[in-house]
């Protein structure tokens, strides 16, 4: 009843006004309905864009945990390979600085390229084990090296899902009409996890 009222009384002072005046209410009106339409828009997309980075994190936070856990590992499989090859210094170094390269990066950029110098490094570290029987049959170096390909399944695991979430936000950001808010608000793109899939397989 009361919605009934305010409607007739609206249509009664409308049409009071000329039909210059008439025109101009609509099309403030419909200016409005366009401006209410466009905010609905930019914040549905600027929130769209927030879960998309925020699901980028978390899922880089899995990968950073596994390759966190990797590293804990190196010096224990160094000082186990010296036991038996002592003329490989150079190599074992570059082994520990990539392993401290992993360990004190403080981007996910910066974490990724020293991940793939450590797997690089760790290559070269079990090639050696190759030409040492010895070395192959120790136990501690094999549950090491169980232990490392178990994580590194459980890398590549993580870093499928997280270049899954890194695709839709990329997406979102260099659509139209999404990219004008992206770049309204400087939304940037996310590094893909690449990696050398020779090198990986090396444990």
């Amino acid at each position: 009843m009361m919605l009934r009222k305010i409607g007739t009384k609206y249509f009664l002072c409308y049409n009071l006004y000329s039909e210059g005046e008439k025109k101009m209410i609509q099309f403030l009106i419909g200016l409005g309905i366009v401006i209410f339409l466009i905010i609905i828009y930019v914040m549905a997309t600027y929130n769209g864009l927030i879960s998309l980075r925020n699901r980028v994190k978390d899922q880089w936070a899995q990968v950073d945990v596994q390759l966190k856990k990797r590293a804990s590992l190196i010096p224990n499989l160094v000082e186990t390979v010296k036991g038996y090859v002592t003329h490989e210094k150079s190599t074992f170094e570059e082994v520990i600085v990539a392993r401290n390269k992993v360990t004190t990066a403080v981007t996910p950029e910066a974490e990724m390229d020293a991940n793939n110098m450590l797997t690089n490094t760790l290559s070269k570290l079990f090639a050696l084990s190759e030409a040492y029987p010895d070395l192959k049959a120790n136990q501690n170096f094999l549950s090491l090296q169980a232990d490392l390909a178990d994580i590194e399944d459980k890398i590549a695991y993580a870093r499928q899902f997280y270049n899954d979430s890194v695709y839709s936000y990329n997406n979102k950001i260099e659509m139209f009409p999404s990219n004008f808010i992206s770049s309204m608000f400087k939304f940037k793109q996310s590094k893909f996890f690449e990696v050398n899939e020779e090198d990986s397989k090396n444990p």
